[in-house]
């Protein structure tokens, strides 16, 4: 069964030397040490690097070496999505460009003026396109576990200034809920990540990469119970300063349509989604655990 700590990789003292190495000299000499970084992770992150090998080998169905080969890939484009997020957010002088492919759908979420769900999953790097959103004139409420370490966490809070969206941390006593709904009826976007859960979590088997996988049920069943329009939207790195950003038309239930077969189109409409973009963007998938039920 997939299981995921919630937990986020990384320590201060790495975030710094980065820091001071894209503010000093640039993202792109930061790349270069990355690639030392990354090969560290591709040498001794055995239980990921495992996890990482089926999904490049088994379900994307790639060669032995070129399993091997994206497995190193994948930790340097994560590394890179992280720098860069922290580059973004932090107002470090940057050549990054963006094509924004779906934007005129969130800007009809804004014009309906009753808020609105943007699905997104473990790929590629949202928060860094996202923050480039807040010209929608609304603001930007994402929905995460607080898997973060704390002095990490505040160190970033530091160099960053704060995020430049809200953050609705999920809680056993369901407040995040109430948050969610608050949030929404002021017109802002709810962004809800709809590929990884913690044990015990709701979940529904899709077939997904030609196998059974279990996706989280709870984002599904919360866009179905709040009836505000939809979009699934991603951002991947095209280059090394370049990112897409995707936001797809909108979905809503309509008259008569219930709660549990939205939902179920829904979960269907986003994993065919998914699915389509990570056969696009392989090597930015960033989940490092066994994610099929196998």
């Amino acid at each position: 069964m997939p299981q995921w700590e919630g937990k986020s990789r990384g320590n201060k003292l790495g975030y710094s030397i980065f820091v001071f190495i894209c503010r000093t000299f640039g993202v792109l000499p930061a790349y270069f040490l990355l690639r030392f970084v990354a090969f560290y992770y591709f040498l001794f992150s055995h239980q990921s690097s495992r996890h990482s090998y089926y999904y490049f080998r088994h379900r994307l169905g790639y060669s032995p070496l070129r399993s091997w080969l994206n497995i190193y890939s994948n930790y340097y484009k994560f590394g890179q999505t992280l720098l860069d997020k922290i580059v973004v957010m932090a107002g470090i002088e940057n050549r990054f460009t963006y094509h924004f492919d779906g934007e005129e759908n969130l800007r009809r979420i804004v014009e309906k003026g009753r808020g609105g769900i943007l699905l997104s999953a473990h790929v590629g790097n949202w928060e860094a396109a996202g923050h480039l959103l807040k010209r929608l004139d609304t603001r930007i409420n994402v929905v995460m576990f607080d898997g973060e370490h704390e002095r990490i966490k505040q160190y970033l809070d530091q160099v960053t200034g704060g995020r430049n969206f809200n953050v609705i941390v999920i809680k056993n006593d369901l407040s995040h809920v109430y948050a969610i709904s608050e949030a929404l009826g002021r017109n802002e976007l709810i962004c809800l990540h709809a590929d990884r859960f913690l044990p015990g979590n709701k979940t529904t088997t899709r077939q997904f990469l030609g196998a059974e996988a279990e996706f989280p049920a709870g984002p599904f069943m919360l866009a179905a119970g709040f009836n505000v329009p939809v979009s699934i939207v991603f951002a991947f790195k095209e280059s090394a300063t370049h990112y897409h950003f995707y936001g797809s038309s909108l979905l809503q239930r309509s008259e008569g349509e219930s709660k549990s077969a939205f939902t179920d189109k829904l979960m269907n409409t986003f994993v065919a989604e998914l699915e389509q973009k990570i056969k696009l963007y392989p090597e930015q998938w960033f989940n490092y655990y066994n994610f099929w039920t196998n």
